[in-house]
């Protein structure tokens, strides 16, 4: 039951990398496709994907992985090639292809259209389980994209962390207290919340109201305030104000609509 449970567990961990996986092509295959010696495509490749003072890199130094193969006399070997994946893979295999023989370009466009298509076509997960070579591109792929993501969140954190002590904090900000907050004019504020369905007037009167849903979603509240006029007499008045919350929705959709 144990083994069972263990297959499955594997499987669909295979399944999930292959789906992630994109289409890679090594520097073997290239080898193999220009009918070149492998070392002499790996030199192509080094030097144009190396910075000169005369010019830039023409491409990007693509990743080195060490893969099995056999040699002539059949002996099993460890070749360290490089792998070209995803779009930018593809342009740059092209132009090491053209610099190293312009007719075989074509055969290279072919041989990524197959790649591709297997692509689309569902993965099979025992099939990756029983191909070292697709495995280990297919963790390298899914490894690459998690430290990828795991930069931009660490590049985001502080921001995130900025929303997140905003909408926490205590007290409620007037529309033109909050217009300073957001760096904008208070009538630039003004007219985004009413064109996005924040605040209206009701007709006849001169302040501004808060929509019932923002308020139960409690991006605003209103505040009741007893004021004195000159004449020794009082009157009620309600003013809408944008809370912590709403404070920080507003400023991550600051430039679209709210």
């Amino acid at each position: 039951m144990n083994a069972k449970l263990n297959n499955s567990v594997i499987v669909a961990g295979v399944q999930t990398i292959a789906n992630v996986n994109t289409q890679s092509m090594t520097s073997l295959e290239i080898a193999e496709l220009c009918q070149k010696r492998h070392d002499s495509v790996k030199r192509t490749i080094e030097i144009l994907s190396t910075k000169t003072e005369k010019r830039e890199a023409v491409i990007v130094r693509p990743h080195s992985v060490d893969e099995q193969s056999v040699d002539a006399m059949g002996r099993q070997r460890v070749t360290q090639v490089f792998v070209f994946t995803g779009e930018q893979g593809k342009r740059d295999s092209i132009i090491v292809v053209a610099q190293l023989c312009p007719e075989f370009t074509a055969r290279l466009v072919d041989r990524w259209q197959e790649l591709e298509a297997q692509i689309a076509k569902p993965a099979d997960p025992m099939q990756f389980l029983s191909d070292p070579t697709l495995l280990r591109n297919a963790l390298l792929t899914y490894s690459e994209m998690v430290i990828d993501l795991e930069q931009k969140v660490e590049v985001m954190q502080p921001t995130v962390e900025a929303y997140d002590r905003i909408a926490k904090a205590d007290g409620s900000l007037c529309l033109t207290d909050a217009a300073k907050a957001l760096q904008m004019r208070p009538k630039d504020l003004i007219a985004k919340l009413s064109s996005g369905k924040w605040i209206y007037k009701r007709a006849g009167n001169s302040h501004w109201l808060g929509y019932q849903d923002k308020v139960q979603a409690g991006y605003l509240e209103h505040k009741i305030t007893e004021v004195t006029r000159g004449d020794g007499t009082t009157k009620i008045t309600e003013q809408v104000r944008i809370t912590p919350k709403g404070l920080a929705k507003l400023a991550k959709d600051q430039g679209g609509t709210a």
